[in-house]
Formats: structure tokens, sequence, C-alpha cells
């Protein structure tokens, strides 16, 4: 049986495993298995366990949608913007907004992601006082239990991360049976951070130690001890942004365990990571395994692709034509660079759809519409004229790094990796020259990831250039806002944004969630 076969036999079987318990929808929660235990339908079979576990992991299918906490993230960077063009994307302004950092309380996506993160808390919450019940009750060893609340505990971990990272000051809710309805955050921002943080570093001291150190097989798309000591590892690598007190030493640490266990490596093909079939990948730590039927909500293809582009890929639903890259960020890439793609030539791989665009029958696409059915040739250009209000249709790369596949429903079927490897080659490249910034070590570790990508050697590494490769290799996939924080740049102008004020390096907490609950602070300067 070859890897392939076997990986989507397992990505089949663990979808239907975590699944199961929710068969009428993801976003259920007041299902069977949590409400009406009893004697004869309490877990007791580790496939029944690894259920019992479904509605934690379920909650992150919602992270690659539209409007939600991972456009948030995009949007607000660099990399990624919405124009608005014409009649198309206005959506109230959230977006250009969201681009020119002048975010509101009252945004749509601001309280989205807030409810996703929170969510995914709350999913994690009742799992553990699921398996903590059935361990007071007598009905399964505690022993048993105890590396499934790990798990859990872990992951809850990376969505307090999340929320850590994105607002700041939220409120630390650890059960859902006895949690208070309205938790306050911190007094104070620095103080509220400071304590969240310490949070998720005690939990994840607590859990990681007790998570298998498989990878693939039954611990593909969980959170085993290697994707908890990348999760630390981003802890450390941005405390001195979270708490004013930098880690690099801890950093370094978790980043070397992964290293030295020589669990994971880079492929030879940086596509490999990001194509339909990615399950088989080496280098990806822990991923959401998305699939087009059972577990949906990976949307890129309709979130950036161009109307007519439903003809390049013979797509079943027309795209909704929206995110594209800016230009400086596109020309960031060398086109010696295997990662920026060919201008124009859609079969070759790349992070980027740019120039003339074709049929999958190789006939030039028209940017028609119902005024100009024979529109002009269509041409993803990588300058973008204008955010507002008249951005050309065709203007700004679109998104190629994850594949799409030939005759695609409008939910991808490939698993979008949350922690990558080649990330631990740079986020250790970055430890060991913000220790010394002459590290010899540290640039040869970047060149691994230049080699790879066709690029020549680095003689030296300097703040600038560590950004830019980390931008080009970890494009879109939600690390950029991170990045541009802790090197400085966050509040920099760019394309149509100017300088923003240190407070925007956190969003507003939303107003729908402080109506709601009054013991909510906002965050400083909203």
């Amino acid at each position: 049986m070859s890897r392939i076969f076997q990986n989507m036999l397992l990505k089949s079987l663990l979808l239907l495993l975590f699944l199961a318990p929710f068969s009428q929808s993801c976003t259920n929660l007041d299902e069977e298995i949590f409400d009406n235990l009893t004697d004869a339908n309490f877990p007791t079979t580790e496939a029944q366990f690894i259920a019992a576990l479904g509605a934690s992991y379920t909650s992150l299918y919602g992270w690659c949608n539209h409007n939600n906490i991972f456009s948030l993230q995009e949007v607000s960077s660099d990399e990624i913007m919405i124009p608005h063009r014409g009649a198309d994307w206005f959506d109230g302004g959230q977006w250009l907004r969201t681009h020119r950092h002048q975010f509101s309380p009252a945004d749509e996506a601001i309280n989205n992601g807030w409810n996703f993160l929170y969510g995914g808390v709350n999913n994690c919450n009742r799992v553990i006082d699921l398996f903590n019940k059935l361990v007071s009750e007598g009905k399964v060893p505690a022993t048993q239990a105890e590396a499934f609340i790990a798990e859990v505990r872990t992951l809850r971990a990376l969505f307090y991360y999340w929320l850590l990272d994105a607002y700041g000051n939220v409120p630390i809710v650890t059960s859902f049976a006895t949690s208070d309805p309205n938790p306050a955050n911190g007094a104070t921002f620095a103080a509220g951070r400071t304590a969240v943080y310490n949070f998720i570093e005690s939990e994840l001291n607590a859990s990681v130690p007790k998570l298998t150190t498989d990878k693939g097989g039954a611990a593909y798309a969980r959170m085993n001890y290697w994707a908890g000591k990348f999760l630390q590892a981003k802890l450390y690598l941005n405390a001195q942004v979270y708490t004013g007190t930098p880690q690099w030493d801890k950093a370094d640490a978790a980043l070397t365990e992964i290293i030295n266990s020589g669990k994971y490596s880079l492929e030879s093909d940086y596509f490999t990571n990001f194509n339909t079939n990615n399950s088989g990948s080496n280098e990806n730590i822990f991923v959401i395994p998305y699939d087009e039927a059972q577990a949906q909500g990976f949307n890129l293809a309709q979130m950036t692709l161009h109307y007519a582009s439903q003809a390049t890929f013979k797509l079943q639903q027309q795209p909704w034509n929206g995110y594209c890259t800016l230009q400086e960020f596109y020309n960031s890439y060398s086109n010696a660079d295997k990662r920026k793609g060919v201008s124009g030539n859609q079969r070759i791989r790349g992070n980027f759809h740019a120039g003339p665009q074709f049929s999958a029958d190789g006939v030039q696409l028209l940017d028609s519409s119902a005024d100009d059915p024979d529109g002009p040739p269509l041409n993803f250009t990588p300058e973008v004229n204008a955010l507002e209000p008249n951005c050309y249709r065709q203007a700004g790369a679109r998104v190629g790094k994850y594949e799409f596949a030939i005759g695609a429903t409008p939910n991808l079927s490939n698993d979008f990796p949350l922690f990558r490897y080649a990330d631990v080659i740079l986020m250790k490249a970055e430890v060991l020259w913000r220790k010394n910034a002459g590290d010899a070590n540290a640039v040869t570790l970047v060149n691994q990831i230049r080699t790879r990508a066709g690029l020549p050697n680095l003689t030296s590494l300097d703040a600038d250039e560590l950004l830019a490769e980390r931008g080009r290799e970890m494009f879109y996939e939600g690390w950029r806002r991170n990045d541009l924080i802790r090197f400085g740049r966050w509040g920099d102008p760019w394309a149509f944004k100017p300088a923003s004020d240190a407070n925007k390096i956190v969003f507003p907490i939303p107003q729908p969630a402080r109506n709601a609950n009054p013991n909510l602070r906002q965050n400083p300067g909203y």
C-alpha cells in the first residue's frame, strides 16, 4: 500500500472518528455524548475516546473561513488585502479599516474571530469536563483519561494563544459547567496579557510531557508532543511582545528538541506541503484535516480567484474575486525563487497566480461582465491601482500556494498546516540570531530554506532579511501579523496604509461581547 493511499485512508478514518458524535452539525454543542451519559453509552474503547475528542478538533474547521480570525490576521498584514472592487467587497468598509489598522469594536470580523476562538475554548472545556466526570464517577481510570485530558488542554492552550496574540487581555475560562457567565479580563492590559501568557505556559508545562511522541497514524492531525513543543516555542518566541520579558533560551530549548528528535524534515518540494493530498508530508507537524465533504471550511479558491478563474480549474462554483497580495510583497520574491510561481503559467505551482490567465483548455480568459461580456483579457497584475472605491477587478496577484484541484468544490480537501517544520528551522535561526547576531548556525539554517527555494546562500543575517525570508516561506499560513509585530514593523506604513498607533498590535474587544458581559474591559485606545 503506498504512503499516499495509507494517509488518505487514515485521514478518512480520523474524520469519521472526530465527526461521528457530531453528525448533525459541527457547531451543535448539545449532543448526546455530553448531556445523556449512561452506563450503556459512556466511552470505554480507544476509538470511543478519540471520538469523544471530536468537538475540540472540529472547532478548528472555521479557521480558514472568510470573515473570521484568519482573515483578520492576513488582511491586517502586508501580505494580503481585500480591495473594494466597484460594486464588490465594500462589506461596510470593514476590510478597508482592517487593512489600514483602523479596527472598530463593531466590525463583524472582530466579533467573529472572538466567537470562533472562545467557541474552541468552550468545546475543549466540555470535553475536559466529560473526561473528568468519567473519572470522578469511577467509569474510567484516571491513568487512562490523563493523556486525553492533556491533549485537549494543549489544544485549548492553542486557542488561548490565538486569543492572547489577537486580543491581548482576555478572560480565562477553564470549565464549561462551573464557569462564571460573565468572566472578567485583567484590570490593566499589561497585567491581563501577562496573566494569559502565564496560564498558557503553565498549561503546556503540565500537559505536553503527557502527550504521545508518535507522529502519523492515530496521532495525525492531533496534538502530539511535538506540536506541543512547537506551541511552546511560539509562546516563548513572542514572550517579549506579550510580557515585556524575552525568553529566547526557552524558545531555543523547545525548538532544539523538535529538531533533534529527527521526527520531521523539509520536503524536497515546497508545494508537497500544500497539495490536495498532503497528508503524507513529513514537514507538517499539526494540520487541520479539511475534506470537501466531511470537514468543510477551506474556501480559498472562492476567496481569492477571479470570477472567470472558474474555467482555469473547472471549479464547481464561481469564485468571489476578493483576496490578493500587495505589489511590494509579491516583488519581495525574485523570479528565481521557486516559491513565487511563473507569471502567466497556471500549470507551474507558485505562491501566486499572476499575469495572463487561461482556461483549463488553454484559452485566454476575459475579464467580462454583464455590461461588457467581451471585456479585456484577464491579467492578474501585481500592481493594485487603489484600495477603494474602484480597484480594478483583475488587480493583485492571487493566492496560489495551496493546490486547487481540477473540479474542486468550494471546500478544498487540502490539510491546512498550522505548524510546519520549516517554521521550526526559521524560528531556531531567529532565536540564535537574537542571542548572537553573528551566529553562523543561524545563517546556515536560513540557507536550508533558501536552497530548497533555488536561491543563493546568504553570508550574514539582519532583521530585514530574517523577516523577509519568513514572509516568503510562510506566506498565507497565518503568521505574518505575528512576525511583523515581533520585528517592530507592524506600525510601518505600506501600500494604502498609513503608519499605525502602537495600541493596534491587538484588536479591540468586540462590542457585542462587551454588551453581553459588563465585566470585560476594552483594550487601550479603542
